[in-house]
């Protein structure tokens, strides 16, 4: 079957179009985003401003059609922390279902995890042993922990890339006391998180996921996208540390030039690249591993074994725990 996943997150609106069923590899066919930066569009009473919720009606709209022309069976539509956290969420939910047709559905923070888990077992299989996974999206950072397809550990902080930007820098680039305080201010949010990792044991296994790790990885060495997903990508603090060094000093405008850098991430990489420096050492991790599946592959794999008949809103929300 043809099935389409629509994640409206804090940066872009991202349609993903695969071909899969139940025991198979999901093959991607297509894939289009739209740039909304809905995070920077909140007000200051913790609305989606109007002309926020406008644009992403027509971003859904044009995805919708797009999912259509291109024959997908079923389309799994949702959002993460930007509209999770407007506080006028189910009035921008409304509109969208009545102007789009699409039942946007909204993720908890703790479903991220879990389905971003589920996608890197799979895909690194039962041999991988403990999995600890780490996802930086832009609101927010997930990590989660187990050794079966439901982990153990799943919780999420509000410490994405795009969050640091806008709360904790003021100048492009920030400045060196901004880097400073940020470093320290992420290790007190992060101090009790080694302790929970602890209690489950050590992990077999240190994988990383979402474009902000890609980024990094990829300007610390790491295989192009040209090499395919199969080539073994990965980040070391070392490495990290060295290129930290490095673009803390560059403006958004020429991170953007550099190879493997989004012009629209361009900007919150070095907030991005000291969320991951502060998980690394509060988890004392020399290395990651990068896994090209994330969240999106695991709303698709999670459709799939409900592909009896389960109800699919319940499969996207979490509703049925087995998320």
């Amino acid at each position: 079957m043809r099935l389409g996943v629509l994640d409206v997150g804090s940066n872009t609106v991202h349609l993903l179009v695969v071909d899969a069923h139940r025991g198979a590899h999901p093959t991607p066919m297509h894939s289009e985003k739209t740039v909304l930066r809905l995070a920077e569009q909140i007000t200051g009473d913790g609305e989606l401003s109007r002309s926020g919720a406008e644009e992403l009606v027509l971003a859904v709209e044009s995805a919708r059609a797009a999912a259509e022309r291109l024959g997908c069976e079923d389309v799994m539509a949702f959002a993460t922390s930007a509209v999770r956290e407007a506080t006028n969420s189910a009035k921008v939910l409304r509109k969208v279902a009545e102007r789009t047709g699409v039942d946007l559905q909204v993720l908890s923070g703790v479903d991220e995890a879990r389905l971003t888990f589920l996608a890197v077992r799979r895909w690194f299989g039962w041999s991988a042993g403990r999995l600890l996974v780490l996802d930086i999206g832009g609101g927010s950072l997930e990590i989660a922990m187990g050794m079966d397809e439901e982990p153990e550990l799943a919780e999420s902080l509000p410490l994405g890339a795009g969050r640091i930007t806008r709360t904790r820098f003021r100048n492009d680039p920030p400045s060196r006391s901004e880097l400073v305080a940020t470093s320290a201010w992420l290790e007190e949010q992060l101090a009790g998180l080694a302790k929970k990792v602890t209690r489950i044991g050590a992990p077999d296994r240190v994988v990383a996921t979402s474009k902000t790790f890609r980024s990094l990885a990829r300007l610390t060495g790491a295989a192009p996208s040209a090499a395919g997903p199969r080539a073994r990508r990965t980040l070391t603090d070392t490495a990290l540390r060295q290129l930290i060094a490095f673009i803390s000093r560059m403006p958004a405008a020429d991170l953007a030039e550099l190879e493997g850098v989004s012009g629209s991430r361009a900007h919150q990489l070095a907030g991005g690249a000291l969320v991951a420096q502060a998980t690394m050492r509060a988890l004392s991790l020399s290395e990651l591993e990068i896994c090209p599946w994330a969240l999106r592959e695991g709303v698709i794999l999670r459709r799939l074994d409900h592909s009896n008949g389960t109800d699919q809103t319940a499969v996207v929300s979490g509703q049925d725990r087995g998320v």
